[in-house]
């Protein structure tokens, strides 16, 4: 029961982080608002918590020395997981960092990123934090305030990356895969193939009707002609 609740708790940590990376990416948009914000901030520390949630449970799970070679194997697959998901939001955090700096909200003498997107951005959130109706609830300067408090929030995140590094030693290259090296996109090809394999059918099918229609106009074409050339004979 642990181990799914590890890959439940890893799952709700991948989806938030995905969905922290869509708020990212229209700071300084069209769409980027107060609202926005708050939502970047939420989203964040709703990421944090299940962050800290997944590294309890791992570091307990892989420290145990009562657990089996395939579950420890198991573990040690979604730490690999875990720890690559905390280095993207890591990396989205000092980029949401960097984008508030550069397009502060109530600075008239800055331009906003025109990207042609529009509209709210509270459902992505609401799927993130569980909920249906976002409130806000933040000051009018919550882009000064937020980006002092996301800067202690990147250095903290960077320390809990270290120190997971430091209790449970997993080299990445010691991992194995489930799934052989370009499986999905193996898949894809053969999906792509059998597409191919079923268009090349298709045609050759249209040809053949092609060539079966061209041969019975010609024969018609031909009987016309004798039929001509008897009655052209008897005339004469």
């Amino acid at each position: 029961m642990p181990k799914e609740e590890c890959k439940a708790l890893l799952d709700a940590l991948n989806k938030v982080a995905a969905c922290y990376r869509h708020l990212v990416l229209t700071v300084g948009g069209a769409s980027d608002s107060q609202n926005l914000r708050e939502e970047l901030k939420k989203t964040r520390q709703k990421a944090q918590e299940l962050a800290v949630a997944n590294r309890n449970q791992l570091t307990a799970a892989l420290r145990d020395k009562a657990v089996s070679k395939p579950d420890r194997a198991e573990y040690e697959r979604l730490w690999v997981l875990f720890t690559s998901c905390m280095e993207l939001l890591e990396t989205d955090m000092r980029r949401a960092l960097e984008l508030g700096h550069e397009f502060p909200l109530h600075v008239p003498r800055r331009h906003l990123v025109q990207t042609g997107m529009s509209g709210g951005t509270s459902g992505v959130a609401a799927r993130a934090m569980s909920v249906q109706n976002m409130k806000y609830e933040a000051e009018r300067n919550i882009d000064v305030v937020d980006l002092q408090d996301l800067e202690k929030e990147i250095h903290q995140v960077g320390e809990m990356v270290y120190e997971m590094e430091m209790k449970v030693n997993v080299p990445q290259w010691t991992v194995e895969a489930k799934q052989d090296p370009g499986a999905e996109l193996h898949s894809a090809i053969s999906v792509a193939a059998s597409s191919i394999g079923m268009i090349e059918v298709e045609s050759k099918a249209v040809c053949n009707t092609r060539k079966v229609l061209v041969a019975v106009v010609f024969t018609a074409v031909l009987l016309v002609a004798v039929v001509l050339a008897v009655c052209v004979a008897k005339l004469s």
